[in-house]
């Protein structure tokens, strides 16, 4: 590894992708001998010279996944360096004791990183939020052969490799195809096209005057419903959750049971008590 360049110098292919897909291509590729003496060197030694050699050694495998997700429309500088991103954390997290490659264990790390990059970017609403709908999401674009929907059988052969309902892989589908739509569709719009953006349609309801009437004689009337409650209690349950809810300054268990001279244990269940009687009166 006698090369000069720094890792940091390549974690971005900047603006010339050709150029850095160039650069790292050249950098040689360890043996299994060399690979194994650097990883002991850095976990044993934590040496840091090791790391950089490491993530050198392995920048052409990012390129050659970032490569495989060309299809989601997104800038593959920009998967290379969140794919470099796993890398550096994958080579950070390697046990050598484990008996295998380096890179065996980094594609996890790389294409999780490429993952979320995609999830976060590829539409302004997220597609998928769970891990179920990310591994989804993931097997559905790399399954479908066209543009065209799934067919049912397509659909129930997904659904059981995925162990998942049907009803799940169509609206996962649905989402994917779905487009991200201008609230407003700008100053260059025509007059014609205005009434295509939600800006022109969707009504906004917050302040509607009989909403806010509404609202503020619902808050008074839960004021008064409140009042009344905690004033039908007793005066060292109301004390206690005054001191407790409703004061600036709130008290704790233990310096109420200090002054009421009980455990804060019986203070608790006061308060608990309290706070049932006071729940029945706004619920009834």
């Amino acid at each position: 590894m006698g090369t000069s360049l720094q890792p940091m110098d390549l974690m971005s292919p900047g603006g010339n992708p050709e150029a850095y897909v160039h650069t790292v291509s050249a950098i040689p590729i360890l043996t299994i001998e060399e690979e194994r003496a650097l990883t002991e060197r850095l976990f044993y030694e934590e040496d840091l010279e090791a790391a950089r050699q490491l993530v050198m050694a392995h920048l052409r495998f990012v390129v050659h996944i970032a490569k495989s997700y060309s299809g989601y429309g997104l800038n593959q500088a920009d998967l290379i360096q969140e794919g470099n991103v796993g890398l550096m954390k994958a080579v950070k997290r390697f046990d050598p004791r484990v008996g295998v490659r380096l890179v065996s264990f980094a594609v996890h790390w790389i294409k999780a990183e490429m993952h979320e990059f995609i999830l976060r970017n590829w539409r302004i609403v997220k597609v998928a939020t769970t891990k179920a709908q990310r591994k989804l999401f993931f097997n559905l674009r790399s399954s479908k052969k066209s543009l065209s929907w799934l067919t049912n059988d397509e659909v129930h052969a997904m659904a059981a490799d995925l162990g998942v309902e049907s009803t799940v892989v169509r609206e996962m589908e649905r989402r994917m195809s779905s487009n991200d739509t201008a609230f407003d569709l700008g100053n260059d719009s025509s007059d014609e096209d205005a009434y295509k953006a939600p800006a022109y349609y969707l009504e906004d309801k917050r302040y509607d005057p009989a909403g806010l009437v509404e609202d503020a004689q619902s808050t008074e009337n839960d004021n008064t419903r409140l009042a009344s409650a905690i004033g039908d209690l007793d005066e060292r349950s109301r004390n206690i959750l005054v001191q407790r809810w409703l004061s600036e300054k709130k008290a704790t268990l233990h310096e109420l049971a200090a002054e009421y001279q009980v455990s804060a244990e019986r203070i608790r269940q006061l308060e608990k008590n309290a706070m049932k009687k006071v729940r029945a009166v706004l619920e009834a």
